[in-house]
């Protein structure tokens, strides 16, 4: 019986994860109990998980929402927590057997250390967590001795493909990307994106952030930061491939020039439970892969020129230091301007940009600290940018 702290229930991957544990617990081969749960500020959803699996605890990031929370579950008796001290209290919880980290955006760095300090296996799903704090994470990770578990399709696939392997006969990490809903468009087609037309992905379904950071290949340029971190390899091994049909979620080739491939049906419930199960395998509620209905797979390079976020992205993480922490600051400022209409499309990438050129090259991310303020500085500087217009 394995005990789940769930951060970031009430998000698409949080309730993908919980749809998981239903049928783990169905099937009876490999129960889970829900420990903890802990949400934004959806409340009304957090109180239908939390009357369906009771958990020990529960945590709003959002003060407000904690206290409506409560009023609205009085009769059932769980402990409420809020603000960044009740996630990380969630991920620390003492009777969780793993902690699987869903929240979005850089918020998800403290409560991912507070994991690891606390000796939980993490099941990983929030990027920000190792491209801006990927020194500290690993090193948190190697001297607690517990694993990293990547729950990211890419980065699911390719650790299933390491497996009876090393590490040392790796000769690449085959990224695959989808392309997003904007794939073959031009930059100068681009200019007049819609936060609506942004929204509408072709293959996945995901949170309003994670959908826009693919339109942008800004999510294809964070998950390359990852698996450098996550396989301890540098980023001139890591290569993406657009693969427009989201069956291979990624890919290694070996010194040998063999490829090894992780196939599957574009359903996030696969990666979920394998990170909850590692090392088992076990019946999922994700779709069987029916390869005659497939038909065909095909792969593109990248187009860095209509998408540069890929490369900005890739710059930072050759650049190293606190520059990966910029743009994915600036990256999350400038999203969230986007979908308020506030800037276009194409302004995403010149912010990151901006940003991650204002990180001297000289500066470390060795210490908390050091990542908080290269994230608050970024912040500063699109929003300085913005309101000078």
């Amino acid at each position: 019986m394995k005990a789940l702290s769930l951060l970031g229930s009430t998000g698409s991957i949080g309730a993908q994860t919980l749809d998981v544990v239903r049928g783990l617990n169905a099937a009876g081969a490999e129960p889970c109990t829900v420990a903890v749960l802990a949400a934004h500020s959806n409340v009304p959803l957090l109180e239908r998980q939390a009357r369906e699996f009771r958990p020990q605890a529960v945590t709003l990031f959002d003060p407000a929402a904690a206290k409506d929370f409560k009023d609205r579950t009085r009769d059932l008796s769980i402990p409420v927590f809020s603000g960044i001290e009740g996630l990380c209290r969630a991920a620390a919880w003492e009777t969780a057997d793993v902690v699987l980290n869903a929240v979005v955006g850089m918020v998800g760095l403290r409560p991912t250390l507070a994991a690891l300090g606390a000796k939980k296996p993490v099941a990983l799903a929030n990027k920000e967590t190792l491209v801006a704090g990927g020194e500290l994470v690993t090193r948190a990770a190697r001297e607690n001795h517990v694993p990293l578990l990547p729950v990211d399709s890419e980065h699911s696939a390719i650790f299933q493909c390491l497996r009876g392997n090393e590490c040392s006969q790796v000769k690449r990490l085959l990224l695959t990307a989808s392309g997003g809903p904007f794939f073959g468009k031009t930059r100068e087609e681009l200019a007049n994106v819609t936060p609506e037309m942004a929204l509408r992905h072709p293959n996945w379904s995901m949170g309003a952030k994670v959908t826009i950071d693919s339109a942008t290949m800004m999510n294809k340029g964070l998950e390359v930061m990852e698996a450098r971190w996550l396989f301890d390899l540098p980023v001139e091994k890591i290569q993406v491939v657009v693969h427009r049909e989201s069956i291979v979620h990624s890919m290694v080739e070996y010194a040998d020039n063999g490829v090894i491939a992780q196939l599957g049906a574009p359903d996030m419930r696969l990666p979920i439970q394998y990170a909850l199960t590692y090392p088992n395998r076990l019946p999922c509620p994700a779709p069987e892969l029916d390869l005659f209905q497939v038909g065909s797979l095909s792969f593109f390079p990248p187009d860095t020129e209509a998408f540069p976020c890929l490369s900005i992205a890739v710059e930072a993480l050759r650049r190293g230091g606190l520059a990966p922490a910029a743009v994915n600051a600036a990256n999350e400022q400038a999203v969230a301007a986007f979908l308020q209409g506030r800037i276009g499309f194409l302004e995403i990438p010149e912010l990151a940009a901006g940003a991650a050129a204002r990180q001297p090259d000289c500066s470390g991310a060795d210490s908390l600290d050091a990542v908080l303020e290269a994230d608050r500085a970024a912040r500063q500087y699109v929003e300085t940018q913005l309101n000078g217009r």
